[in-house]
């Protein structure tokens, strides 16, 4: 093999290696178009697609605060609500109900709702509603390079005091969920 080429392989074989974020930026599975037909909350869409189809949609890489939930039977309230959380998911309905928007499918969760970057025309909405301050990046769960995008534009709403940040030291949903399970004797179980 003569010199130039070798050094070129050697050359790419570090690159990919030692590679920037674009090697190993997560990818959409696929990409569907639809209307928005609700918001369940500050995360939480339903999309009706061109089929007719009724989708189930969690955002992708983002957190927002949980909302007092009823249940349809008897209208008692049957899972307690987070400060903020009615402001975050009218912000998410003021943003996207009626509609038409762009779902890049990551994921599927454990609820089987597909998790999604969700796109309204050029924007993002997923990282508007943590710039704007009504969610935090969840990093436990944001993939390259969607991480550092999304963490900046929640440090920047955090020092502007925007949405949720407006109150000191705001308690993140994942732990008031944790919570929440605890008090209820959910997860208690000794074996």
């Amino acid at each position: 093999m003569n010199n130039p080429l070798r050094i070129c392989l050697i050359f790419f074989v570090f690159a990919v290696i030692l590679a920037p974020d674009w090697v190993s930026a997560k990818r959409p599975i696929r990409s569907i178009d639809g209307m928005v037909t609700k918001a369940s909350d500050g995360d939480t869409i339903r999309v009706l697609d061109p089929l007719g189809t009724k989708l189930r949609v969690r955002l992708y890489g983002i957190d927002a605060p949980e909302t007092e939930k009823a249940s349809k039977r008897t209208g008692r309230i049957s899972k307690v609500g987070q400060a903020h959380g009615d402001e975050a998911w009218k912000a998410l309905t003021g943003k996207v109900l009626g509609q038409r928007v762009k779902l890049d499918v990551m994921g599927i969760d454990r609820y089987k709702r597909l998790v999604c970057l969700v796109w309204l025309g050029s924007r993002n909405v997923n990282k508007e509603m943590v710039a704007e301050g009504w969610a935090w990046a969840y990093r436990h769960y944001l993939d390259t390079p969607y991480a550092s995008e999304f963490i900046a534009v929640e440090e920047t709403a955090r020092q502007q005091h925007l949405g949720l940040w407006k109150t000191y030291n705001p308690q993140p949903p994942w732990e008031f969920r944790r919570v929440t399970r605890t008090k209820k004797g959910i997860g208690n179980d000794h074996f």
